[in-house]
């Protein structure tokens, strides 16, 4: 299997539907139909995406991202968000409470599916970033603004043709 992927949904229809749907594009989903036991299932799972659902019993998807994103094992893992209750405002909290990614119910199949992948490149992408700063350079004794004052170099002007040819027969006469 591909990449794994936490699915937190209360209705059992959607979580099997998000599950099935991800399994046929090669990912590994993981089921989670109370969110009271997300937080454990996803430190156990160590999941490269959540699919959250936002409205749940006992809690809510919104307190849920905010736990996620405040646990050092967690906080890094994106989150795409889903919910039937696409009022004005709900994506800005969504995305302010610390999820990645929005799709509202009814799913398109394709547009879920490309939001996926889309969050999945995007998180594959910070952490090459993130292990590129890492790097460490070795020292070369300049300071910084050595560096930029020996790359200092005058324009070169590029002689024109007609130019060179007059130049070459007043030497020349």
């Amino acid at each position: 299997m591909g990449q794994k992927i936490l699915v937190v949904e209360d209705n059992e229809l959607n979580l099997k539907l998000f599950c099935d749907l991800l399994r046929a594009h090669s990912y590994e989903a993981e089921p989670v139909r109370d969110g009271r036991e997300a937080l454990e299932r996803a430190r156990a799972f160590a999941p490269d995406l959540v699919v959250m659902d936002i409205q749940m019993p006992h809690i809510s998807g919104l307190e849920l991202i905010e736990q996620m994103k405040a646990d050092p094992e967690l906080r890094a893992t994106p989150i795409m968000a889903v919910t039937a209750y696409a009022a004005r405002g709900d994506e800005e909290r969504i995305r302010d409470a610390g999820a990645e990614g929005y799709v509202s119910k009814p799913i398109s199949v394709i547009r879920f599916v490309e939001a996926v992948r889309q969050l999945l490149e995007d998180a594959a992408a910070r952490e090459h970033v993130s292990v590129a700063e890492d790097v460490s350079v070795p020292e070369t004794g300049y300071e910084q603004s050595d560096q930029t004052e020996s790359l200092d170099l005058p324009p070169v002007e590029e002689p024109e043709v007609e130019e060179s040819e007059e130049e070459g027969k007043d030497e020349g006469g």
